[in-house]
């Protein structure tokens, strides 16, 4: 199966081949056919299925097939509702990818900026609109943002937007509408409130579902290094040294970290590229061609960069920084052991990333093995105390928030309330109403220096009235559920 299989239009089928995507993933092949056909869709599956082109192109593809007269300001006619300001993020920049030939124009917002970037690329008019609810409503509430046109209306991750209490903010957004329009929905697990949901804004959807995603992970073979994180460096060298690991694609957390990652290894004479967002496309492009004909023995990337990356002779995958999402370790180490080949996934643990080893473990069913044999064994197994006074005798200040694993991102440990809202910035975050998780805009929300993004980046007709008023907007537990990107 490939694209052209799913009669995809020149155009974006031009843009895919740019991106490495040849053969669509199983959401893909299951879900753009009848999503091009017009019908409703709910689709069960996790990030990183590539769920996103599976709605993504066949949109593309619709609105551009239905692209009015030139002139006067376009209207939304598709909006994509995201939960957290990574993922719209992600999701834009994918739609102006497959889009780049087409002359559909898209823009994202999201909460935690100034929203004075995004009301001048509202004003310009915008095919698809690709939003975080907080930041959606305040914009339509004060006139920036007019529903009356939209044709397809796409409900993303549906499950954690119930987790981090925006779902009453997602039925006033429904609310305003039409009742008419192609509504598609996609949520990795189905509470009772999104069942709900699913009755009352779908008209006889297909159901698209996919294998859970911790299948993936019984089909090959792992090992984890508990080592302290300034020895990271020094195992990666010592293990590669071993000249059968032929190819090896290592995750970083940050992009920074993939950086310092290759300059230690070009040190140690041993070849390797970085690939992230910080690159430019060509960039990415070379060095993933110089991997994938040998010239390259090691590629070092972030998940977000690894997206669309296709290759089918991959020896190993190793995971510098273990992931704080459990789903995306199984999604790395997916990687490898493609096409009946035999794979090998590696895995660095220190002290600080116990407790995501244990969600990784609960999510793929089992321990993963530990080897002890190797010259960098953890001397560090607890928590490090807090010195009492400094030197001088004044009192050192405590530290705040939660504890920073290697690669310099904060990350919330498994269990612990998400921050309110607040901008780093300085500018205003908080909710509408000032309650974290009362519907406005958490820090979820908030994007990188206040840039709405705009650019280059279908279909009728449906019914939507509001669903019976649920009970909380949160989870059982109450907790929001953790961010991360798709």
């Amino acid at each position: 199966m490939t694209f052209e299989n799913l009669n995809i239009i020149p155009p974006i089928l031009k843009a895919l081949a740019q991106e490495n995507y040849t053969t669509p993933t199983p959401i893909q092949e299951k879900a753009i056919p009848p999503v091009l056909e017009g019908r409703d869709l709910l689709g069960c599956a996790q990030t990183g299925t590539g769920k996103t082109a599976a709605f993504s192109v066949p949109i593309l593809q619709l609105l551009s097939k239905g692209q009015g007269a030139k002139g006067g300001k376009r209207p939304i006619r598709s909006l994509i509702l995201t939960p957290t300001r990574e993922l719209a993020i992600q999701i834009h920049d994918n739609l102006q990818a497959y889009g780049r030939y087409t002359s559909l124009r898209s823009c994202v917002i999201f909460g935690g900026v100034s929203q004075k970037p995004q009301e001048a690329a509202l004003g310009q008019g915008v095919d698809i609109l690709v939003a975080t609810p907080g930041r959606l409503l305040d914009l339509m509430n004060q006139g920036f943002v007019d529903l009356r046109q939209l044709q397809i209306f796409v409900l993303d991750e549906a499950d954690r937007m119930l987790d981090m209490g925006f779902i009453h903010d997602v039925k006033r957004i429904v609310a305003k509408t039409p009742s008419k329009k192609q509504t598609l929905l996609f949520s990795a697990t189905m509470p009772p409130e999104i069942a709900q949901m699913v009755k009352n804004i779908l008209i006889d959807p297909v159901k698209v579902e996919i294998t859970p995603v911790s299948s993936t992970a019984q089909k090959i073979a792992q090992s984890l290094y508990f080592v302290d994180k300034e020895n990271k460096q020094k195992l990666l060298i010592h293990l590669l040294q071993d000249k059968s690991i032929a190819s090896v694609l290592v995750f970083t957390r940050t992009k920074h970290g993939a950086d310092r990652v290759v300059r230690d290894l070009s040190k140690a004479g041993i070849s390797g590229q970085a690939i992230h967002g910080n690159k430019s496309q060509n960039a990415r492009q070379a060095a993933l061609n110089n991997f994938k004909n040998g010239a390259t023995r090691v590629l070092v990337a972030t998940d977000i960069a690894a997206r669309g990356i296709d290759i089918d002779e991959l020896s190993h995958v190793i995971n510098f920084n273990l992931p704080n999402i459990p789903e995306t370790y199984v999604h790395r180490i997916g990687r490898t052991g493609r096409a009946g080949l035999s794979g090998t996934a590696i895995s660095f643990c220190e002290f600080e990333e116990k407790p995501y080893l244990k969600d990784i473990e609960k999510v793929i069913g089992k321990t993963v093995p530990v080897v002890t044999d190797h010259p960098y064994p953890m001397q560090v197994t607890a928590a490090q105390p807090e010195p009492a006074s400094a030197p001088s005798g004044q009192q050192k200040r405590a530290k705040q928030g939660p504890t920073r694993p290697s690669g310099g991102r904060s990350a919330r440990t498994p269990g612990q309330p998400q921050p309110a809202a607040a901008n780093r910035q300085g500018q205003s975050g908080s909710s509408r109403d000032g309650k974290p998780g009362s519907g406005g805009r958490s820090r979820a929300e908030a994007g990188p220096k206040g840039q709405a993004r705009s650019g280059p980046s279908s279909q009728p007709a449906r019914r939507g009235p509001l669903w019976p008023d649920s009970a909380s907007g949160r989870s059982a537990s109450g907790k929001p559920s953790r961010p991360g990107k798709a």
